[in-house]
């Protein structure tokens, strides 16, 4: 498969040419690129080897039995067939957590051989680094890799003059009709699409999407077959179920008795831990959202949670609810209005462009607001933290709206500033409404910024409304 340009390419190559280079470990779900692009990285290398310790097992007895790094690489060389030269080698290793010996051995790599490049990426990683709960602390430089953004879509289409056509827009500067609708065409295109690079590749390289389809029934039989994996720890049945009920729920408050199957709530909680370990779901929590950080306000008896990718999403609804051929109809001659007023791919997508968009050296965590006054029913989709302020982010899928909870949202916090995102082009609302203080009416004036949901991507370099 040809390589698809991503975002983190940059934060490898700084991580490379940086004179302090931690060993690199390098998270996310299957089959969301990482092998892909240390092996791109590799190409600026003069020597690359790679290892894979689910492929080739009898290497795990090299980490276990050689705690001597410098050692333990020339050892690798020389099966390799490949010099180890600092500097000059860069040394992956791949699906690492089959292997606890080769994990703790970043944190020597760090210590006593500092100066060659190590990068290591792994498959249900999260789990053998929960046996480790002091993992690599100032040892070791993660960083986080999710499925493509519209942005890399765009990228592997070869637009990169449309990424800059989003780049210089604003509240103040919206696009040109023309440019506005072409990019709406397209990010219909990546609903459907998603951002697994196969699913894209396959875009790319056919314009069929029954092509899509194809890559993505693998890669979810993929997340299917490793539930065998976590069979010593839960029932693969309870899995198959709660993510079912993730799928049912998404864009709702997770309710754990909506699972098939009678479970405790206990047993769902250890199979969403699981799922969210994995990387295939995305949890969003209720903050109250009076300041930041948002996550010191969490309500943990409110959570949603997103799928991974809005493609394998509709497919997955096809596993699930047979609706084949109302997907069918949507992906060829459904408008795009039609697709997201489905009610759950909008509001999905702008949370995984959220979460793509965001720096990859941090775990980003996604937050809603819900007003929990009595006999309401406002909710912002999700708030975010930008200018040192929250923000709420309310989506709608169409191109009107009252934005009722936005505004109750603001006026509750006593806020001014808020976003919407919808198909809607660039712009800005201004809002003055009076407030009764101290018996005293006051006009407050509050301005709403109007966000293209194909320019979520870029909410990180937009200034404020």
């Amino acid at each position: 498969m040809e390589y698809l340009k991503r975002n983190i390419d940059k934060e490898l190559q700084n991580w490379k040419e940086s004179p302090i280079h931690k060993p690199l470990l390098l998270r996310g779900a299957r089959q969301v690129g990482k092998s892909m692009s240390i092996r791109n990285l590799g190409k600026s290398f003069t020597y690359y080897i790679e290892i894979n310790l689910e492929q080739e097992p009898d290497l795990k007895t090299l980490f276990e039995e050689q705690p001597d790094v410098k050692e333990l690489v020339q050892r690798i060389g020389i099966i390799k067939n490949t010099p180890i030269i600092a500097g000059e080698t860069l040394l992956f290793i791949d699906e690492i957590q089959n292997c606890p010996a080769a994990l703790k051995s970043l944190w020597f790599f760090k210590e006593n051989y500092p100066e060659l490049h190590v990068a290591a990426a792994g498959s249900l990683l999260e789990f053998a680094l929960k046996k480790m709960p002091s993992y690599g602390v100032g040892r070791v430089r993660s960083l986080f890799m999710y499925p493509m953004s519209f942005k890399e879509y765009l990228m592997a289409l070869g637009k990169g003059n449309w990424i800059e056509a989003i780049s210089r827009g604003d509240w103040d500067s919206p696009m040109t009709p023309e440019m506005h609708s072409a990019l709406i065409n397209e990010f219909r295109s990546f609903l459907l699409v998603g951002g697994m690079p196969a699913s894209v590749n396959a875009w790319v390289t056919t314009r069929d999407y029954s092509a899509c389809q194809d890559e993505q029934n693998d890669i979810q039989q993929s997340y299917y077959d490793d539930f065998a994996k976590y069979a010593d720890r839960i029932d693969t049945q309870l899995l198959r179920n709660t993510l079912a009920s993730v799928i049912m729920q998404i864009g709702k408050k997770f309710v754990y008795s909506k699972v098939e199957g009678n479970y405790r709530s206990e047993e769902v909680k250890e199979a969403l831990t699981l799922l969210r370990d994995a990387g295939i779901i995305i949890p969003v929590q209720m903050s109250a959202s009076n300041g930041l950080p948002l996550g010191a306000q969490v309500n943990p008896k409110f959570i949603r949670y997103d799928y991974l990718d809005t493609g394998l999403l509709l497919r997955i609804m096809d596993y699930l609810y047979d609706d084949d051929q109302e997907l069918t109809r949507l992906i060829l001659a459904g408008t795009v209005p039609d697709l997201v007023n489905k009610g759950i791919v909008t509001e999905m997508t702008v949370g995984l462009e959220l979460l793509k968009s965001s720096n990859p050296k941090n775990r980003y965590e996604l937050f809603y607001w819900e007003n929990l006054d009595r006999n309401t029913t406002s909710e912002v989709e999700y708030v975010i933290a930008k200018s040192a302020t929250c923000v709420p982010l309310e989506v709608k899928s169409g191109v009107t709206g009252k934005m009722k909870s936005l505004r109750v949202f603001l006026n509750k916090k006593n806020m001014k500033v808020g976003i919407r995102a919808s198909l809607e082009n660039f712009g800005k609302l201004t809002i003055k409404e009076t407030s009764d203080s101290n018996g005293c009416k006051i006009e407050i004036e509050r301005t709403i910024g109007i966000l293209p949901l194909y320019a979520v991507w870029n909410i990180p370099n937009l200034p404020l409304p």
